[in-house]
């Protein structure tokens, strides 16, 4: 006959010791506690917050950045609202973007020119007075879109740089100081507003970068 099986017996007791045990130190932790001071207490539980919450309250604590301020305060400005695609504000880690797009239906640039149309000078001078009551450095870039240049010894560089210019110009006149500008820059059709899409009108921009951090 097979032979019974063995009951192992003394495994409750183990068990129940392990639960005395850790009831035990639950009430040396309780004493301990008790005796410390309600500053002390508050430190040590400082100490086991998550650092990411220390981080956000020292954000929450210093309020918006430069940067936010003037991306809200330009995207409620009544001229720049009224420009509508025209205008694009983008939010960048060391201040605000704004580009001056052509589209088709509102072209702002002279076709094989480095002028603007009159639409483009009511808008650049928009934007010049929206900036110049701002604070921070000026970056203007002057793009093209991928189609060559319908001047002979007047490639797409050159009509970059001329439409850069021809802002920083007309921003000057509208209040912005020239120390302000700290480049002006001609990319032709090297950085595309749309990738992939080079030849779209909306990449025929000038592009201003307002710098107020870093």
């Amino acid at each position: 006959m097979p032979s019974a099986p063995v009951r192992k017996t003394g495994t409750w007791k183990l068990a129940y010791a392990d639960f005395l045990t850790a009831l035990m130190a639950f009430f040396l932790l309780l004493w301990l506690v008790s005796g410390v001071s309600p500053e002390s207490r508050a430190e040590i539980a400082n100490y086991f917050q998550p650092k990411d919450n220390e981080a956000a309250g020292a954000a929450a604590e210093a309020g918006p950045s430069e940067a936010d301020r003037l991306f809200s305060a330009l995207s409620q400005n009544p001229s720049l609202l009224a420009a509508g695609s025209s205008i694009m504000l983008t939010r960048e880690p060391d201040g605000v973007r704004l580009d001056l797009v052509d589209t088709a239906e509102r072209p702002l640039f002279d076709r094989a020119s480095g002028h603007f149309t009159e639409t483009g000078l009511a808008l650049a001078a928009e934007t010049g007075a929206a900036l110049a009551g701002t604070e921070g450095f000026l970056s203007i870039e002057g793009h093209t879109d991928a189609f060559p240049s319908m001047a002979a010894q007047y490639t797409n560089w050159e009509l970059s740089a001329d439409r850069a210019n021809e802002a920083r110009r007309i921003f000057e006149a509208a209040g912005i100081a020239p120390a302000r500008v700290k480049a002006v820059t001609g990319l032709a059709d090297t950085r595309p507003l749309v990738p992939g899409q080079p030849h779209l009108p909306v990449n025929r921009r000038v592009s201003i970068l307002v710098q107020t951090e870093g």
